[in-house]
């Protein structure tokens, strides 16, 4: 699978926040977004990388972007692991239709049904700004990666 290019429209997609509400790509509009597609909640590297993006979070704010976790974890996983590990980045979970926005994203790593560890960025206008996919999902991508793909966004 291929993830999503920058210069794409977003697909239309429905994750769902803790509170079990639809977050869809009418909620992208108007922010730089930033969406952490891991693979499992409390597997080591997924808690490294979440951890790692927590430290960073008040400079990408101050950069205009928001963060959001993506897994195919059901919502109350999510919640146990943000609380657990004390973090603030909120979660979507992507479980059923299982990884259909993950797959929407070409982030979902279908040899092992669970989505793919990539970031991808959109802009306020609801376009991809900047992608990346590991090259597994044992691969921790660094916030500083992040980082060089908020360049690629357009102010609106």
């Amino acid at each position: 699978m291929t993830i999503i290019a920058a210069g794409t429209t977003v697909p239309d997609f429905v994750l769902h926040r803790g509170d079990g509400s639809e977050f869809t790509q009418q909620d992208l509009l108007g922010t730089t977004t930033v969406l952490v597609f891991y693979p499992f909640a409390f597997s080591p590297v997924c808690t490294d990388q979440l951890q790692v993006y927590e430290e960073a979070l008040e400079e990408l704010r101050e950069q205009g972007a928001v963060l959001y976790g993506v897994s195919t974890d059901a919502t109350w996983s999510q919640t146990a692991f943000k609380e657990k590990l004390g973090i603030t980045i909120e979660q979507l979970s992507d479980f059923e239709p299982k990884g259909a926005a993950s797959r929407a994203f070409g982030a979902y790593f279908e040899p092992a049904g669970m989505t793919n560890r990539a970031l991808v960025i959109v802009g306020p206008d609801g376009t991809v700004a900047w992608s990346h996919l590991a090259d597994s999902p044992g691969d921790l991508p660094g916030v500083n990666l992040i980082f060089d793909g908020l360049s690629a966004v357009t102010p609106a």
